[in-house]
């Protein structure tokens, strides 16, 4: 969260660091964006860069390089290291590197959501992504966005390995989805699912 009384420590750290987001968007030199981060993370405290930095978690090429300071300043940061694993995620880090992340945050902290979903995500194989986003919805029987990445994940695992068990759950999920659905546009897609999963013959 942003300081809403920076000090000026704090407010020349934003500075250089707004000067080097924008020298980055006129030149697109990724190696002199990399090089000023480095200078401004080694100069600046934990909390300066945190601060700093927020305008631009969505940013990942600043983002990744800043939070991988933090992370290493503060290990047991289930929210810095969830940042980082989402920076790695989105910009083809790989699944392994998210993975280890993302159990690191589940480790500092079980009830950070955002890592529980990253667990799930970077998971390769299918059938195991299948399970980790059941135990997702067990956890937090609320989180629709699990829902619906369980149904999902489960449709097309039916359909890649003919399961009829995978389907069964597919459908059982996009079923609760709908109940709980307002805007007809979701409504639709979701009722469109159905359709053609009850159709399937397998």
């Amino acid at each position: 969260m942003v300081s809403q009384n920076p000090s000026t420590e704090e407010k020349d750290v934003r500075a250089r660091l707004d000067a080097t987001v924008h020298e980055y968007h006129q030149r697109g030199d990724v190696a002199r964006l990399l090089e000023s981060l480095e200078r401004i993370s080694a100069a600046a405290s934990t909390q300066e860069l945190m601060n700093a930095v927020e305008p631009y978690r969505e940013m990942h090429e600043v983002a990744g390089p800043i939070y991988e300071v933090i992370v290493q300043r503060e290990p047991e940061n289930a929210r810095a290291i969830v940042t980082l694993a989402n920076a790695y995620w989105l910009t083809g880090r790989g699944p392994e590197v998210v993975s280890e992340l993302a159990s690191r945050a589940l480790a500092a902290d079980p009830s950070n959501r955002a890592a529980w979903h990253l667990w799930a995500l970077s998971e390769s194989s299918p059938r195991s992504r299948v399970k980790r986003w059941q135990q997702i919805t067990v956890r937090f029987p609320e989180d629709q966005l699990a829902k619906a990445n369980l149904a999902d994940n489960a449709a097309a695992l039916a359909g890649a390995e003919n399961d009829p068990v995978a389907l069964k759950l597919a459908i059982s999920m996009y079923e609760t989805l709908l109940v709980t659905a307002t805007q007809p546009a979701q409504r639709a897609a979701l009722e469109s699912a159905l359709k053609t999963l009850k159709n399937w013959s397998l």
